[in-house]
């Protein structure tokens, strides 16, 4: 019965010079500062991300998107990003995927 069947295509060898190379680095901010604290805030616990110098804009999308990864509340304080609890852990390696260069855990 096999040899009734047509033939197929042939596979080519060809190899997309696009498809073969690895996608570029997502590039982030160059710095981030992750900062426990808990003085001024009613005993509660927050990590904040500082020195990212990103625009207004850029710093809801990553707060929004830290949120997510982590499970936790947060939000947008002037140029940081103040996340519930203590992630000081947790956010390196978030940070790293998200592109940023140098991270300072203080």
């Amino acid at each position: 019965m096999r040899d009734q069947l047509p033939v197929g295509p042939t596979a080519t060898a060809t190899v997309d010079a696009s498809a073969a190379a690895s996608p570029p680095p997502a590039r982030g901010p160059a710095r981030a500062i992750v900062r426990y604290e808990r003085k001024g805030r009613g005993g509660k616990e927050v990590t904040l991300v500082e020195q990212l110098g990103l625009p207004p804009a850029d710093l809801d999308t990553w707060c929004r998107d830290l949120k997510r990864a982590l499970g936790c509340g947060g939000s947008v304080e002037q140029t940081a990003i103040a996340l519930a609890g203590d992630q000081r852990r947790r956010l390196p390696s978030l940070l790293e995927s998200r592109g940023v260069r140098r991270i300072t855990v203080s």
